[in-house]
């Protein structure tokens, strides 16, 4: 349950969910960066020599290349995921559970509500994205930036291009239910169990639900950023499926988990210090009666 109140305003969420946007740019991107590079690249043996490669051959802005997108896009994306969040959990708070407490299966259904709603902007940033942070050199450079990106994708793809992974997105952001479910979970107990600040819970909770969603949504993310990155023209991938089928088929179950350590790392700083932020922000908006 989220301990920044119960007095619903329906433009809370989408203000707060900016701040925890930004928040997550700035600490997560290099962390993305590098398990983008490690699914979609092969050559790197693992996160260190990723890291490693990428700031001796391209400094440290290589590790926030492609974050154009993100900084608007993130603050974008979480602005309608955790505003949309918010608003379900009051609908079915109030017309599911008869105004109750909201239990923990229904903040999971609100995280899938939120998940799959957020999808819709959150295809074509993350396509965008995608593209700019396997281009490793000049050799490999194809656009030369988010704008340029965009607008070829869409030249030469039409709506589509752009919109390339839109049933991948959805499927990897249903995994929203552990998250937000989890979320619950961990702040309930810390409230019951310790004599946190409302922060502190928000920021361990926030982390650790975190990296729970990041174990589960994982290998659909990695089905996802090889659609993305699939070529447009000559597709090797037709559909979801045939896509998860050739890593398996390649790599084994091991396959779907490449890059997941630096995930799993970003997880917990990240959004520990996003939804620090965002709860934070609020109860500040409320106590201003917004």
């Amino acid at each position: 349950m989220s301990v920044a109140g119960d007095e619903h305003s329906p433009i809370r969420g989408f203000l707060a969910g900016t701040i925890s946007g930004v928040t997550k740019l700035v600490v997560g991107h290099p962390f993305d960066t590098i398990k983008v590079r490690l699914q979609t690249n092969p050559a790197f043996t693992g996160p260190y020599d990723c890291l490693r490669q990428t700031l001796v051959k391209e400094g440290i802005r290589g590790v926030y290349k492609g974050a154009t997108p993100p900084l608007v896009g993130w603050a974008m994306m979480d602005s309608v995921m955790l505003g949309s969040l918010h608003n379900y959990r009051e609908l079915l708070r109030k017309y599911v559970y008869n105004g109750g407490e909201l239990p923990t299966v229904g903040h999971a259904i609100a995280g899938t509500g939120a998940g799959v709603t957020v999808s819709m902007i959150a295809a074509p940033i993350e396509h965008v994205k995608a593209r700019l942070q396997v281009q490793y050199d000049a050799k490999s450079r194809v656009y030369t930036g988010p704008i340029d990106c965009a607008m070829k994708l869409y030249k030469g793809h039409g709506v589509a291009g752009v919109w390339k992974g839109l049933y991948a997105t959805m499927i990897f952001r249903s995994f929203f239910a552990v998250w937000w479910g989890t979320y619950d979970l961990y702040s309930r107990w810390f409230r019951e169990h310790t004599s946190m600040t409302p922060g502190a819970i928000n920021f361990w909770a926030g982390g650790l639900s975190a990296q729970t969603y990041w174990f589960f949504a994982f290998p659909s993310d990695v089905v996802k950023q090889r659609i993305m990155t699939d070529s447009l023209t000559n597709p090797r991938f037709v559909t979801w499926r045939s896509c998860a089928k050739e890593i398996l088929e390649q790599n084994g179950w091991r396959g779907f988990y490449r890059g997941f350590l630096p995930s799993f790392l970003r997880a917990f700083p990240t959004n520990a210090a996003a939804l620090f932020m965002f709860e934070t922000t609020m109860r500040g908006l409320k106590g201003v009666g917004i």
